[in-house]
């Protein structure tokens, strides 16, 4: 069995910055449907741009919650 969470991200380069501190290894981002998930900063590094990252993502994990696919989708 697998879990699909989808997460609207809009945050500043700025904020972003952080994702490439020594020691932030996750971060806690909020579903559409409200539940939290923690995911590691590795997943969301690929999609930081001069603007930051923005969009709709799909987080898809397996029955023990690793990582299977994390993913930017067109809305």
């Amino acid at each position: 069995m697998q879990n699909i969470y989808y997460f609207r991200i809009r945050e500043s380069y700025e904020y972003c910055i952080h994702l490439y501190t020594p020691g932030v290894n996750s971060v806690v981002l909020v579903a559409e449907d409200g539940q939290r998930v923690k995911l590691p900063t590795v997943n969301l590094r690929p999609f930081v741009e001069q603007r930051g990252l923005l969009g709709r993502f799909r987080l898809v994990t397996d029955c023990n919650n690793k990582v299977k696919s994390f993913e930017r989708v067109v809305t």
